[in-house]
């Protein structure tokens, strides 16, 4: 497969799954703002989350303070923020349309679709419940994207690329919602059981593994048993260890002469995670292991966009 045509199915993948895992990051800290907290605190969320994902200096290039509607917007339907769900789609769709001929018409009509529907939305004129149910159309039309990409497209190496930038994807924003929110609930002053578990819970909505969490424990919500189904349970098609065996598994089928070392790097993340015990993770401290779990996903991203993508141009 010609680079070029690897780096536009790649990287429309990733922005489609970044437009989705920004709307369940904006999505849980609304439910968390129904909450009671004070004013500090809900800066505290906000500003977190915007460093979490890079976009914090950015935000404040163009705002002085931290307040929830700006930042909402920022994330959401900003067209100057190239970081924002907007931007995301708007990405996703040019790479789509760079190799149009190599998508399936359902695929190519998904995402313009997406992409035309998404400009008529005004973030300005939504209330709370407008937004709801745009973060779930956002989620919605990215599960559309994948699932007609998974009944259409052939099972070649175009699929291949698709599918690993899916997963890298995933993998850094899972690691990235996991580390800010689980520091800010175990921090969080502590006002009564009800809202810790809804917090808990809310996080574990915010990458569809509540009732995965049921299923698995069949118990009250603990914050190590989250850590462990969001890390270490290779069954949970959200969690590291899913996502890291799906991308060595990729890169196998995709191996070329260049690719070795990244390929080891893929199987040994991958079995770290497979044979870790959470136990192990927590006494390292958390943030600490997902700090350097992103660190390491996102040099496989690059080894990936050397092996086999478009050179990066100054």
């Amino acid at each position: 497969m010609l680079s070029r045509t690897a780096d536009h199915l790649y990287w429309m993948a990733r922005y489609i799954e970044r437009a989705e895992n920004l709307a369940r990051i904006l999505d849980v800290n609304n439910r968390m703002l129904l909450l009671p907290q004070s004013e500090r605190e809900v800066e505290r969320l906000w500003r977190e989350t915007l460093d979490s994902i890079g976009l914090l200096e950015g935000y404040h290039a163009t705002h002085d303070k931290v307040i929830p509607d700006d930042v909402v917007h920022f994330m959401a339907l900003d067209r100057s923020n190239p970081g924002s769900i907007y931007s995301c789609l708007r990405s996703a769709r040019e790479n789509a349309h760079a190799v149009r001929g190599t998508l399936t018409a359902e695929l190519w009509e998904t995402i313009n679709t997406t992409w035309l529907k998404l400009r008529e939305y005004q973030i300005e004129k939504m209330g709370a419940d407008d937004l709801d149910a745009f973060f779930e159309w956002v989620k919605l039309r990215s599960h559309q994207s994948r699932g007609v990409s998974f009944a259409t497209m052939m099972r070649d190496e175009a699929n291949c690329f698709l599918r690993l930038g899916t997963f890298i994807e995933r993998a850094d924003n899972t690691a990235r919602i996991l580390d800010v929110k689980y520091n800010f609930i175990a921090e969080a002053p502590r006002r009564d059981d009800a809202s810790e578990y809804y917090q808990w819970s809310a996080l574990l909505h915010s990458v569809s593994a509540f009732e995965i969490y049921r299923k698995v424990y069949r118990d009250q919500i603990t914050p190590s048993r989250v850590a462990e189904l969001l890390i270490l349970r290779g069954d949970m098609p959200r969690s590291l260890a899913h996502c890291t065996a799906e991308v060595a598994s990729f890169l196998e089928e995709v191996a070329n002469q260049r690719s070795s070392e990244t390929r080891r790097r893929a199987g040994e993340l991958s079995a770290s995670l497979q044979y870790g015990r959470i136990e192990d993770v927590l006494e390292a401290g958390l943030h600490t292991y997902l700090t350097r779990f992103i660190t390491r996903i996102n040099d496989i991203g690059d080894r990936i966009a050397s092996d086999f993508l478009l050179p990066v141009t100054a």
